[in-house]
C-alpha cells in the first residue's frame, strides 16, 4: 500500500497556497474586513436585529472570495471536467479539507458559513447524479457560479435524527403534488433559491421506502420560515420551516418518486467524509499551535513542553490524528473505487471520531494556553463552539455508532437502499 500523498493532489495543495496568499490573504486584509476574523468583534458576523442571520456584509464578503476563486479555477476542483471541473475525487477533497482547516481560520475556509475556497458543492453533484435534463438546465449554471442553491429540509421536529419517521407527506392532486409539514434545522434558506423538501408519499412512518424529494422554490405560497434558530456559534442560518397547501408540480420531484432517502444517504455519505476531514484538520491545528505554544511560554524557569502533562495529552492527541487521517484517507479512497454506499460504517467511524477529536483538541490547545486560550484573542474557543455542532447535526455521536453496530452485528447490509437502481 501507498499513503502517499497523489502527485495531482499535492500539485493542487501548492496551488491553493499560492491562491490563497495572492489573492485571499489581500482580501481578508483590506479595508476592516478583518472584524470578521477578530474573535473579540466575532459579532460583526451577526446581524442581531434580523434574527440573527449573518450579516450581510459578511456574507458578500464570502461571495467576493468564493468568486476569486472560481476566476482561479480552484473552486470547481470536484466538479466534472465538463462542467469544468478537474474530475476531484473523494480522497482528494478529503486531503483537501483537511489541508485548508488545518491553516486555521480565515477567509479562505470557515465552515461556520460551509465557505471554503473549493467548493463543497454537494448540491451540484447531487444534481449530476440525480437531475432531470429540465432540472439541470435549470440548476446547473447558476450551482457552477455560486449564485444558485437550494437548502436542505429533512430533520423534522419531533423526529430529529430519524429521517424515516416524518410526518411531512405530499399528496397526489392531478398533476401536481400538495405538501403540509415542518421541517426544522433547515439550514440556508434566507440565501436558497429552493428549498429540497423530503415528504413522504407513501408506505408507513418508519419505512425506508415512500420518501420522495421535492425541489420547492422559496417563494411558493404556503412556505414559512417560521423562525431562525438561535445557537452556541452565531450567526445561525438554521431555521424552521412550515409547508401548508404548498402546491409544485410533478416536476419538482427530485430523483425520482420514492427515492428520496437514496438522495440523503448519498449526501449524507459525501458530506460526512468531508467534514470528518475538516475536523480532523482543526485539531491538527490546535494541536500544533498548542505544541508551538509549549515551546515558547516558560513559567518557572522552563518551557512548558519539557513538562510530561504537557507532553502527554499533547502525544496522545496527535497520535489519534495520525490513525484517523489514515482511516480518512483509505475510507475517501473506498468510495472512488466502490461507490458513496460502499463504506457506509466507516464514514460514520471517520465522524464521530473526528468530530470528537477536534472538541478535545480545541478543550486541550485552551488549557495549554491558559487564560489566553480561553479567552477569545484565541481561536480555541471558537474553534470548539463550532465544531461542537458536527456532534449532532451531521448525525449525533449515538447515530453514528448505531450505525455502525448496525454493519456489525448483520443488522444493515453495505449497499444501496432496496430498490435503488
Amino acid at each position: 500500500m501507498d499513503f502517499t500523498i497523489p502527485e495531482d493532489i499535492a500539485n493542487f495543495l501548492g496551488e491553493l497556497d499560492a491562491f490563497i496568499e495572492a489573492s485571499i490573504k489581500p482580501l481578508e486584509q483590506a479595508g476592516d474586513n478583518m472584524r470578521f476574523f477578530d474573535h473579540r468583534r466575532e459579532d460583526a458576523r451577526t446581524d442581531w436585529e434580523r434574527d440573527g442571520l449573518p450579516n450581510a456584509q459578511w456574507e458578500a464578503l464570502l461571495h467576493q472570495a468564493k468568486q476569486l476563486a472560481i476566476e482561479a479555477g480552484v473552486f470547481s476542483y470536484p466538479f466534472p471536467a465538463e462542467h469544468g471541473g478537474r474530475n476531484g475525487s473523494n480522497l482528494g477533497m478529503a486531503i483537501i479539507r483537511e489541508h485548508l482547516a488545518a491553516r486555521g481560520l480565515g477567509l479562505h475556509n470557515d465552515l461556520q458559513n460551509e465557505h471554503s475556497i473549493v467548493g463543497n458543492n454537494i448540491a451540484l453533484l447531487l444534481m449530476l447524479e440525480y437531475g432531470t435534463d429540465e432540472q439541470k438546465a435549470q440548476w446547473l449554471p447558476g450551482l457552477k457560479d455560486a449564485t444558485q442553491g437550494f437548502a436542505f429540509g429533512i430533520t423534522e421536529p419531533e423526529h430529529g435524527s430519524d429521517a424515516t419517521w416524518m410526518e411531512t407527506v405530499a399528496v397526489r392532486d392531478g398533476d401536481d403534488w400538495v405538501i403540509n409539514g415542518e421541517k426544522t434545522w433547515n439550514t440556508g434558506v434566507h440565501i436558497a433559491h429552493a428549498d429540497m423538501v423530503m415528504a413522504r408519499t407513501s408506505g408507513e412512518p418508519g419505512d425506508a421506502r415512500g420518501i420522495t424529494a421535492f425541489l420547492v422554490p422559496m417563494d411558493t405560497a404556503g412556505l414559512n420560515v417560521e423562525e431562525y434558530l438561535w445557537t452556541f456559534n452565531m450567526p445561525s442560518d438554521h431555521a424552521r420551516v412550515s409547508f401548508t397547501d404548498v402546491r409544485v408540480p410533478d416536476s419538482a420531484i427530485f430523483a425520482g418518486e420514492g427515492r428520496g432517502l437514496q438522495v440523503v444517504q448519498h449526501f449524507f455519505n459525501e458530506n460526512r467524509i468531508r467534514q470528518a476531514a475538516s475536523s480532523l484538520g482543526a485539531a491538527q491545528y490546535c494541536v500544533n499551535e498548542a505544541v508551538r505554544y509549549a515551546g515558547e511560554r516558560k513559567p518557572f524557569g522552563k518551557p512548558l513542553s519539557s513538562n510530561q502533562g504537557i507532553q502527554f495529552p499533547l502525544v496522545d492527541l496527535q497520535t489519534r490524528c495520525e490513525m484517523l487521517r489514515a482511516l480518512i484517507h483509505k475510507t475517501a479512497w473506498l468510495m472512488d473505487r466502490d461507490g458513496a454506499f460502499s463504506v457506509s460504517d466507516k464514514v460514520s467511524m471517520c465522524n464521530y471520531q473526528a468530530n470528537r477529536l477536534c472538541c478535545e483538541a480545541a478543550d486541550t490547545a485552551m488549557q495549554v494556553h491558559g487564560g489566553m486560550g480561553y479567552s477569545r484573542y484565541k481561536p480555541f474557543e471558537h474553534i470548539y463552539r463550532h465544531h461542537r455542532r458536527y456532534r449532532i447535526t451531521e448525525g449525533t455521536d449515538e447515530i453514528q455508532m448505531r450505525r455502525i453496530a448496525g454493519y456489525m452485528f448483520g443488522f444493515m447490509q453495505q449497499q444501496k437502499p432496496k430498490g435503488v437502481s
